[in-house]
């Protein structure tokens, strides 16, 4: 089944395909929180401004075609983000920069959601992201929970679904999705993912 995203007419885009697994965890995984490297931390950001939220979204985000945030309207942005069922934590290094963050979405009464998890280019490769999404899987069953869902598609950093697996998500399904990514958004599309619009 395809999903087609679509920019506002006029605007030139990029079209591309890509692969999103759905997943889930039906239970309170036994394992061990993993602790973060000596003098980073982890920060609850309340009442974020959008400014402050796009710049970590295009900081983690731009090289897996993250763009579906900037679409939205200011007001509908600062309504979510500033929503008490959605919470937004920043993990910092030891010389208050930022590592990477995460997004839970509570909305849905006790079937909280991972909208986004991700590091900076330069803080992947050092065990950060396990930390950190340990770290939101006990946030998110430290409230009554009945399913904690996530999903990750094929322009997501390649480790992304294995280190999901791994923390205990299972697969739901599959599906084929097509976007219209704005070119005026600037971000580097992979050429795996493009499809050609000329045929």
């Amino acid at each position: 089944m395809n999903d087609l995203r679509s920019s506002p007419i006029g605007r030139a885009t990029t079209r591309i395909a890509v692969d999103v697994t759905f997943l889930e965890m039906r239970m309170q995984p036994d394992a061990a929180a993993l602790p973060f490297p000596e003098g980073y931390r982890l920060a609850l950001v309340e009442h974020p401004a959008p400014s402050f939220y796009l710049d970590l979204y295009r900081r983690v985000g731009a090289a897996h075609c993250w763009w579906m945030r900037y679409e939205m309207p200011t007001a509908e942005l600062t309504a979510l983000l500033h929503h008490p069922a959605v919470s937004l934590y920043v993990l910092y290094t030891p010389d208050d920069n930022v590592a990477g963050f995460f997004e839970i979405d509570r909305r849905q009464a006790r079937q909280p959601y991972l909208s986004h998890l991700g590091l900076l280019p330069d803080a992947i490769g050092h065990g950060l992201g396990r930390a950190l999404l340990y770290a939101a899987i006990r946030l998110a069953w430290s409230e009554p929970c009945q399913v904690f869902r996530v999903n990750t598609c094929t322009a997501d950093h390649p480790r992304a679904l294995p280190t999901y697996l791994n923390a205990g998500f299972r697969k739901t399904h599959v599906l084929r999705e097509i976007w219209d990514i704005p070119d005026d958004l600037g971000l580097p599309i992979p050429e795996t993912l493009r499809l050609d619009t000329t045929l």
